[in-house]
């Protein structure tokens, strides 16, 4: 009797537990509506935080990109100076041919050094010559008894103006167009060497003429006046020759003009000064004197020029 409420207990109460959990989802009409409206909420808390969460996000991302797109867009359309919406243009690409003024450079930088040697060398000679050149008389100068001595700073000092001539009149006739970018050696040293021609058969000419016609003081003073303007104006060439090698055309044509009146300025400089100290000891008018000058010194270099263009455009 003893085993019979065990056996109950052992198959009814299983079958007793099992029909109350049956009976816990109840329908959701059975449910009072405060526990349907918190069943809803809690799926609606748990809809937002797990899938929307995500989403919101990239929505936000797309939404900012999208408006950062406009604002661009607006900014290149309507800036004038970018002009995205003008004709496009096609720059072609052209290779630049370098010009290389190395060989000038180192030209001019040697006869610039052998200046400057010169002028350390021989300061008390070329402070004279600006001394006596700034004097309006030279009969009684001591100065120029002096400058007379000094033989050899004279002759250097006369190949220096020689040399820068010749560089000179190359860049004009570059300037010009009249000469090639090539052959320069060549082209210096034709200018140079027609220089240096006509300068020294003037001397000889003017020592002839003095030594026939008795007139050797003044024909000394006369040559005495051309090279000593003649060696100022190599002085000032310089910085122009300098300019016209290396600058631009913007800055070299008003080189080459202020240069070319400094010339013209210096050979009527010589001509009022050997007028004014040899008018009593030649007794000559001016314009025999004017012709003079035209027959010895202008057209010479005229005849040398005109040479040279025909000579060196033989060799273009």
């Amino acid at each position: 009797m003893k085993k019979f409420p065990a056996f109950l207990i052992a198959f009814i109460l299983p079958v007793w537990l099992m029909a109350q959990q049956d009976t816990l989802p109840l329908p959701s009409d059975s449910l009072p509506v405060a526990v349907m409206d918190t069943l809803q909420q809690l799926q609606d808390t748990i809809s937002v935080n797990g899938t929307d969460s995500v989403t919101t996000p990239r929505r936000h991302n797309h939404s900012v990109v999208n408006g950062y797109a406009a604002a661009l867009n607006t900014i290149l359309t309507q800036n004038k100076y970018l002009n995205t919406g003008g004709t496009p243009v096609v720059l072609i690409q052209v290779q630049r041919n370098a010009r290389t003024d190395n060989l000038m450079f180192y030209i001019l930088a040697a006869v610039i050094a052998v200046l400057a040697f010169f002028r350390f060398v021989y300061a008390r000679y070329l402070d004279n010559v600006f001394r006596v050149f700034f004097n309006t008389s030279l009969r009684q100068s001591q100065l120029t008894d002096q400058l007379l001595q000094a033989r050899q700073p004279s002759m250097f000092f006369n190949l220096m103006f020689t040399f820068i001539g010749g560089i000179y009149i190359y860049l004009l006739l570059r300037w010009q167009h009249w000469l090639p970018s090539g052959r320069m050696i060549f082209y210096i040293a034709v200018c140079t060497g027609a220089l240096l021609v006509i300068y020294i058969a003037k001397y000889v000419v003017l020592k002839f003429t003095g030594w026939i016609t008795g007139y050797r003081e003044a024909v000394n003073t006369y040559i005495f006046i051309i090279f000593l303007i003649n060696k100022i104006l190599g002085i000032l060439l310089a910085p122009f020759v300098v300019i016209m090698a290396f600058s631009d055309s913007l800055l070299k044509t008003p080189a080459a003009v202020i240069s070319m009146l400094l010339v013209a300025l210096m050979f009527l400089l010589r001509f009022f000064r050997s007028f004014g100290l040899l008018q009593h000891q030649l007794k000559v008018s001016r314009f025999h004197f004017f012709l003079y000058i035209a027959g010895v010194e202008v057209l010479p270099l005229l005849l040398i020029y005109k040479g040279l263009l025909v000579l060196l455009s033989k060799n273009l």
